[in-house]
């Protein structure tokens, strides 16, 4: 099984338009903010760091390189062969990797594993603007790529955040600026079911190790000037037994 067509051409649709500019999209807030809080939650879970780190649903790859800074191989992997663009642009020292994968196609998944074997995925809003669908497929390929060694890190938005983006999708003044593209190409974030993301998790045959709540931070502001948060939860999991 492979995403859907109309979920494919939305994500190329957004990032053919995307701007190159730091922190253009809604949810590309500096990795201090992300991908570093991230780790401090995620380092002493990694059986192996030195296994490959692959970057699963990278988009313009700013995690990316953040983590390139910190391991000594990391793949940036994407659906999206225009976030790939960006993301190699960003990155002409070529501090990382980069691989256009549909994680949700077992044998896209299978080659990639069979290229890296067993490597640790940090993966930061993906599931829930899967269509509903992909989620438990992208689950599966998750676990695959994972093998026996691997771990996982898993954000998303939690089912308290569908109010704040309620709220901001439908502001009398308009939507925040960086957020209408995100709506325009339709790829609002999905309503996700926090107990779902353990059950497709177990289904694929990982066990969450931890999990807890943290803001995901984005690079919108209220015209208060305070930064648009939504709430999240984290996960990391690993191959059960």
């Amino acid at each position: 099984m492979s995403v859907t067509r109309r979920y494919r051409d939305a994500w190329e649709g957004f990032w053919r338009e995307a701007p190159d500019a730091p922190h253009a999209v809604f949810w590309d807030a500096e990795p201090a903010l992300t991908a570093g809080r991230h780790l401090a939650l995620f380092e002493p879970h990694l059986t192996d760091p030195g296994l490959p780190m692959v970057d699963l649903g990278c988009g313009n790859g700013t995690q990316t390189r953040y983590l390139a800074d910190r391991f000594a191989h990391v793949v940036g992997a994407d659906l999206s062969t225009a976030a790939l663009d960006h993301a190699r642009r960003a990155d002409p020292a070529g501090q990382a990797a980069y691989r256009q994968l549909d994680a949700a196609d077992k044998s896209e998944v299978q080659t990639l594993h069979a290229e890296l074997g067993d490597v640790n995925v940090y993966l930061r809003g993906v599931l829930h603007q899967c269509d509903p669908d992909d989620r438990q497929p992208l689950a599966d390929g998750l676990a695959a790529l994972l093998g026996t060694r691997g771990r996982a890190f898993l954000v998303e938005p939690s089912e308290a955040a569908v109010t704040v983006l309620s709220g901001l999708a439908e502001d009398a003044g308009g939507p925040p600026p960086k957020l209408v593209p995100v709506l325009r190409h339709g790829i609002a974030p999905g309503t996700l079911v926090d107990d779902a993301v353990h059950e497709q998790l177990r289904a694929a045959g990982l066990e969450v190790l931890r999990h807890g709540e943290l803001p995901l931070i984005t690079t919108e502001y209220r015209p208060d000037g305070t930064r648009i948060e939504l709430p999240s939860i984290w996960l990391v999991a690993g191959r059960a037994g």
